[in-house]
């Protein structure tokens, strides 16, 4: 699902052609053509000589993505976070679906990232679930990098991928956050 998101959003910026696509998603060109394919069978999107574009379709699903999705931002490595490369997003909305994190952890783990740890404003305050751990206290550069570039509101949720590469922790927050959006199905 996380390259699924990924190359939506890379469609929604301008055409893209499938091996630039590749190497954005850092996929196979055969993998990326077997994504087309799906993307096209599904009408998300259109393909022509300029490469890839949303449909009308895949432009209301975009954006129904980047509204639960809005904004993502890469921290350094703290004690808050699991390896030397960490990708935050937001997830609005969502906070209430959070029980221990785990199962976002265990998302991350799935995609190749190194882990997730989920965050959640709650009452006003970033806490680390299930012992609501203060990322302001515990954290205060990392409190001061989420609040500023991602702007959460109360019960939004923060998942952070964690990874040896800037591109698997991307992924790695995606999947996590996958977890706690649902849409049904989307596609539709």
């Amino acid at each position: 699902m996380v390259q699924v998101i990924k190359a939506l959003e890379l469609a929604s910026e301008r055409p893209i052609g499938r091996s630039k696509l590749s190497r954005e998603l850092n996929l196979g060109e055969g993998a990326a053509r077997t994504l087309i394919e799906r993307l096209r069978h599904l009408g998300l999107i259109t393909v022509d000589r300029m490469g890839c574009i949303l449909s009308s379709k895949g432009e209301r699903l975009w954006n129904t993505l980047h509204s639960a999705l809005p904004r993502r931002t890469v921290l350094e490595r703290s004690g808050l976070t699991l390896a030397p490369f960490n990708v935050a997003v937001l997830v609005k909305g969502c906070g209430t679906k959070v029980k221990q994190g785990m199962e976002q952890r265990d998302a991350a783990l799935m995609v190749g990232a190194k882990g997730a740890t989920t965050i959640v404003l709650k009452d006003g305050k970033l806490a680390v679930p299930p012992d609501e751990r203060s990322v302001a206290e515990d954290f205060p550069e990392v409190h001061r990098k989420l609040v500023d570039s991602l702007r959460p509101e109360e019960n939004d949720a923060i998942v952070v991928g964690s990874a040896d590469s800037l591109t698997l922790a991307e992924y790695g927050a995606l999947a996590a956050a996958w977890t706690l959006i649902n849409f049904g199905d989307a596609s539709r």
